[in-house]
């Protein structure tokens, strides 16, 4: 019997057959894992927290909410022996699981189901007035003091725009503890208000917080890893340490209670235990490892801070969806560290959000683009591609497309407009069960130039589709 993981289903058996789940304790999960039931699999193929799917020849059926939380990779292979004591086990289950399955069959179409999931993700409200979630192409506003001071507003104008995310650096709005300027933002809003556009708000702490917010937190010199400041050395506050993250959440509070019932104000990025930007990287050289161990890192404290993150995000932001930009672990605990290791880590981090925020929550990666770079960081594409459908899901370009090596990074060397059109089509590629992301977040630089237009109107045609 061979099986197939399709990203953001169930497992799947590559003939026709139905699926059914049954819930198991930890133990008995466990021995069936490690048992001559299942073997020659390089992922675990069975969920031990949750679900375990069974491929057996009775009506498919699609269990409402259910979350598998161990994926199998496309090419593993699930060897089953029902001469092993452990096979009668497993045919016991599948005899039970079958009659289970046909009851709920008989009285729940499974052609109701996936209906029911449209509908679901249709009625989904990240904001309290307007269209239902996060969707159609975003125009990104980059963070810096220059241009959160003078911030394009006219771009909102564009009619392929559905939404725009704008990044701010946190010490660029409240350098000053408690004295925020809001100026730009209220323009922001005014404008995205009366122009039936959407907002992503992206604030920047980490290396971008104020001198004020790291006095008396742990702190410790790196350099910034990318983007703005690149290679120069910057304090950064541990991503765990309580003075900094409340002052953080006191400050997130304040934006909160500021803008949290405008009816433009759709999504926030969930930033705190952040470096660079909002997404789950920490500075990560050979050097910067030794730092962590010496600053007592453990990946427990690190996704400890996440989870309290996303806690206080669903309780500050009640009407918003969240972001999380590249989840997963930046740097492993002892053990396997390979990308086996890392792919189990984003999930993990993935399931830990949902938990918490439910329907709200949006994952997205920063780097979409088509061509290449002379640093390639993991290519999180399919990662990413594969939630649709099931949750929000969303690109950011990597960049602009415009220039010579700009152009050449997102597709095509010397030809904005074709590269910005690759970088779109790979990252609207669907996934397996025919879904692509909600959304993309594309560099004002390349929403304003006239020639980029035609690009911006086909690729508005894909989220009518």
């Amino acid at each position: 019997m061979r099986w197939t993981w399709h990203p953001g289903l169930p497992f799947k058996s590559q003939v026709d057959g139905p699926l059914c789940g049954l819930p198991f304790s930890n133990a008995l999960c466990k021995h069936l894992t490690s048992s001559s039931m299942v073997s020659n699999v390089s992922t675990p193929a069975l969920n031990c927290r949750g679900m375990i799917w069974f491929d057996y020849h009775t009506p498919t059926v699609r269990l409402r909410d259910a979350l598998v939380t161990s994926r199998m990779s496309r090419s593993s292979r699930c060897k089953f022996d029902p001469a092993s004591p452990s096979g009668s086990m497993m045919l016991i289950l599948l005899r039970i699981c079958s009659v289970l399955a046909v009851g709920i069959w008989l009285a729940w179409p499974a052609h109701a189901q996936p209906r029911e999931d449209l509908e679901r993700s249709a009625t989904l409200q990240c904001a309290l007035t307007g269209n239902a979630k996060p969707s159609g192409l975003v125009v990104l506003l980059p963070s810096g003091e220059k241009n959160y001071r003078s911030m394009n507003l006219q771009v909102l104008n564009n009619p392929f725009m559905s939404g725009v995310a704008v990044q701010i650096n946190w010490r660029d709005i409240e350098p000053v503890q408690g004295k925020p300027d809001w100026t730009q933002l209220d323009a922001l809003f005014a404008a995205a208000e009366s122009s039936k556009k959407w907002v992503h708000l992206i604030m920047f702490p980490g290396f971008f917080s104020p001198a004020w917010a790291l006095e008396g937190a742990q702190t410790d010199l790196f350099k910034i890893q990318y983007g703005p400041g690149k290679g120069t050395d910057a304090r950064l506050p541990m991503p765990w340490d309580r003075v900094y993250l409340d002052r953080w959440f006191t400050f997130m509070k304040l934006l909160g209670a500021r803008y949290g019932r405008s009816p433009a104000f759709r999504m926030i990025a969930a930033a705190g235990p952040t470096s660079v930007s909002v997404e789950m990287t920490l500075p990560n050289s050979p050097t910067a490892h030794q730092q962590w161990l010496k600053d007592s890192y453990t990946p427990a404290k690190y996704s400890g801070a996440w989870e309290d993150t996303f806690h206080f995000y669903a309780r500050a932001f009640p009407n918003q969806c969240i972001s999380l930009a590249a989840p997963g672990l930046p740097i492993l605990g002892r053990g396997g560290k390979g990308r086996p290791a890392h792919l189990r880590a984003k999930h993990e981090i993935v399931e830990k959000a949902m938990r918490v925020l439910g329907n709200r929550l949006a994952i997205q990666s920063s780097d979409l683009h088509a061509g290449h770079a002379e640093v390639e960081a993991p290519d999180n594409t399919n990662f990413i591609t594969g939630y649709s459908g099931r949750i929000i899901t969303g690109f950011e370009m990597r960049s602009g497309s415009q220039g010579e090596i700009a152009s050449k990074v997102m597709g095509a060397e010397g030809n904005p407009a074709l590269a910005l059109r690759r970088s779109i089509d790979k990252g609207m590629a669907p996934n397996n069960a025919g879904r692509h992301v909600d959304y993309l977040e594309i560099y004002v630089a390349d929403v304003l130039p006239a020639d980029m237009q035609p690009v911006l109107t086909y690729a508005a045609s894909l989220f009518r589709h």
